[in-house]
């Protein structure tokens, strides 16, 4: 074999496993592709606090509250970390939806034996994260938390679903009058069901149903601002609640 014939076999050799590789290589996820996954894996996300949960209970640390939510309660903690002192508890989980935060309640808030739970949710029912919601299945949802917290003895504060003139993630689809629609029926449910019902739109919103400016960059996640706007309605009812 010539030297030619014997260094082309040679760079052969070498170019099959790149070009293999190259093609095996993994493209980036869309969102929709990373969520799909997601619920393959772990369709609630209970690994997603498994180690904080453990870490905290082994530390014999008392737990106050715990914030159970989606994105909007997951980025507070990340926003306004100060907020979050000892003895208040975020759980929230990005993308999540009130089927997801029914099966995360005994891991991330019944075990952790809090005084108060404050439950934020729907934003992702009716965006319909893991399939199409009626807003009943998302009230009854709601329901079941209330008791589960309730039946642990723990208090219960429900808050409103924050406004949104649109999602970014589900483009075209009406958000500001299921919204309306949810909070009316949490405002109405709260009282009879021994919960705190707490009202954050009156800070947030505007009369068409969206978010204020300078509130959310992107019409659904609050910025710092936002979150500083919802400490200020929270703080006293936390105060009387002793958390």
């Amino acid at each position: 074999m010539t030297t030619i014939l014997r260094r082309s076999f040679l760079a052969g050799g070498l170019m099959l496993p790149l070009a293999a590789r190259a093609q095996q290589a993994p493209q980036q996820e869309t969102w929709d592709e990373r969520w799909a996954r997601m619920l393959r894996e772990d369709f609630a996300g209970l690994g997603r606090y498994r180690d904080d949960n453990a870490a905290l209970l082994a530390s014999g640390a008392k737990t106050g509250i715990v914030f159970m939510g989606d994105s909007i309660t997951e980025g507070w903690r990340s926003k306004r970390p100060a907020f979050f002192r000892t003895g208040r508890v975020g759980r929230g989980i990005s993308g999540e939806t009130t089927p997801q935060m029914v099966l995360r309640m005994m891991a991330d808030v019944i075990d952790l034996k809090p005084r108060v739970v404050h439950i934020m949710a729907g934003t992702n029912d009716i965006a319909g994260n893991t399939g199409p919601m009626t807003p009943k299945q998302s009230a009854d949802n709601i329901r079941m938390m209330t008791q589960l917290a309730q039946a642990n003895n723990i208090r219960v504060v429900l808050a409103s679903v924050p406004p949104a003139k649109g999602f970014p993630w589900r483009k075209g689809l009406e958000t500001v009058a299921p919204i309306r629609a949810m909070n009316a029926w949490l405002r109405g449910y709260a009282p009879g069901a021994g919960a705190t019902w707490v009202d954050y739109t009156p800070v947030l919103g505007d009369a068409e149903g969206a978010m204020l400016p300078g509130l959310a960059n992107d019409g659904v996640h609050p910025t710092e601002a936002g979150y500083a706007k919802m400490e200020a309605v929270l703080e006293p009812v936390l105060r009387r609640l002793g958390v």
